[in-house]
């Protein structure tokens, strides 16, 4: 004759595992739900996504709106006609970069497209262009005898 303990025991474990089945089959359905939730959501992300990088370079794209005053315009930059015009003036990198108030670094990594001049420096660097060799080496004659009276 079995033992009143064992068989306890064993409704116990019996009790036990089908109440912890039971458990376990929600948490898998709520599992299931969640994981199909935030695959919708990762659908969803990748949408809006793909709809923002297409309307950013759609604005992006467009050309800005013409401003009122004039002196602010837009100034067109090239590098090698930057250079070709500060070669033409006869100046080192490091003249030129006194002449427009930047360093001869600046005027380098102007000419090899490592960087672009700022508004400003467009605007000093327009002025330049209507200028000769003469004018350019009296300038800096001038920018020379500022610095040294200082």
């Amino acid at each position: 004759m079995p033992n009143i303990a064992s068989l306890l025991k064993a409704e116990i474990l019996r009790l036990a595992r089908k109440e912890i089945r039971n458990e376990l089959e929600s948490l898998k359905k709520a599992l299931s739900h969640s994981r199909s939730e935030i695959a919708q959501l990762k659908r969803r992300t990748d949408q809006l996504e793909k709809l923002q990088a297409r309307v950013s370079k759609q604005v992006l794209g467009r050309p800005a709106p013409p401003e009122n005053d004039e002196s602010t315009s837009r100034i067109r930059f090239s590098a090698k006609r930057f250079a070709a015009q500060r070669k033409k003036l006869g100046l080192s990198a490091a003249d030129m970069g006194l002449l427009l108030g930047v360093s001869g670094q600046s005027i380098y990594h102007w000419e090899a497209e490592k960087s672009r001049p700022r508004q400003a420096q467009l605007a000093a660097i327009a002025a330049l262009r209507k200028i000769g060799k003469r004018e350019a080496r009296s300038r800096l004659e001038q920018l020379g005898n500022q610095d040294a009276s200082k």
